[in-house]
């Protein structure tokens, strides 16, 4: 049995999980930089490289798949939690194409938010006082965010459209968590789990970048490299990160201290590309956060 690590080493693996998180909209600018594009079909190939990668990287985890002591059910919300998964990368990444990194990052750290409202409308899960102020505060937040894009110099061509693909793939991390807890509630393991959700991402994006006659292979170095750079530390490190930390802690505390992801996300986009968005996207950006985390906590409270 796992000792009970200390307060000290478990906030430390936090921080290292959101640094890497944090990183992922940098990497995906770097790989459209190297491919001197930033085309739906390049995105979309960054995004399905990302997953194919750290599908790949899990390879050691597959002969326990043949193991698994799981119902129909669990494989089967594994692969809903995959194929949402997909969409939320193919639509954020996208996202960081058209608008501002802070905008982007915050807008998709939304989705507690929509877990909130999909557990009230589906589940019949009561909504405490406090995360229904949390959801009034995140919608405000988001409308100025949507103004401050419109009326500033966000980067990128079409800010409300990267503000739209960011909010599509906030609803699809929320379908991905939802179903993945119950896949890993109805038998299979963390390893299993994401094997086969990874998996499944990946086999829904690799064909789409052929719909845009976007070719797989002949792209600069730096492109693979920043996929890459995406499956190590965003998803295998960053992820494995919170997902060891809500063994030993509360899952509310683990979503609070991914909050902090839009606030690395901004600084790294700053100190690398001099990005600053107009001050109505700060005040929105501060606005959704405090609406999450209220929401949040006032889930706690249910």
């Amino acid at each position: 049995m796992e000792t009970q690590p200390s307060g000290l080493k478990v906030a430390l693996v936090l921080a290292l999980g959101v640094a890497a998180v944090s990183a992922a909209a940098i990497f995906v600018r770097w790989g459209f930089a190297a491919a001197a594009s930033s085309s739906p079909g390049v995105s979309l190939l960054l995004a399905a490289s990302r997953l194919s990668m750290a599908a790949l990287l899990l390879a050691p985890t597959w002969p326990s798949l043949r193991r698994a002591q799981a119902s129909p059910r669990a494989w089967t919300m594994a692969v809903l939690a995959g194929v949402f998964l997909g969409v939320h990368f193919g639509t954020w990444i996208t996202s960081l194409a058209y608008t501002s990194v802070a905008a982007s990052v915050t807008i998709v750290t939304s989705n507690p938010i929509w877990v909130a409202l999909a557990g009230w409308l589906w589940l019949r899960e009561r909504l405490s006082p406090l995360a229904v102020a949390g959801i009034l505060l995140a919608t405000a937040g988001g409308v100025l965010i949507g103004l401050g894009d419109a009326g500033g110099k966000a980067a990128g061509s079409s800010p409300l459209l990267g503000d739209l693909l960011a909010l599509l793939g906030a609803w699809a991390v929320s379908g991905y968590f939802l179903f993945g807890r119950a896949a890993q509630r109805s038998g299979l393991s963390l390893g299993q789990y994401i094997a086969v959700s990874y998996g499944a991402a990946a086999l829904l994006l690799l064909p789409l970048p052929a719909l845009f006659k976007t070719p797989y292979l002949g792209w600069p170095l730096g492109f693979y490299g920043a996929a890459l750079a995406m499956a190590l530390l965003s998803q295998l490190l960053g992820h494995t990160s919170f997902n060891w930390a809500v063994r030993w802690i509360s899952p509310v505390l683990v979503t609070l201290a991914i909050l902090f992801e839009p606030l690395g996300a901004g600084l790294l986009a700053y100190f690398f590309f001099g990005e600053t968005p107009a001050p109505l996207v700060f005040a929105g950006a501060a606005l959704l956060l405090l609406g999450v985390a209220l929401a949040v906590l006032g889930r706690r409270q249910t």
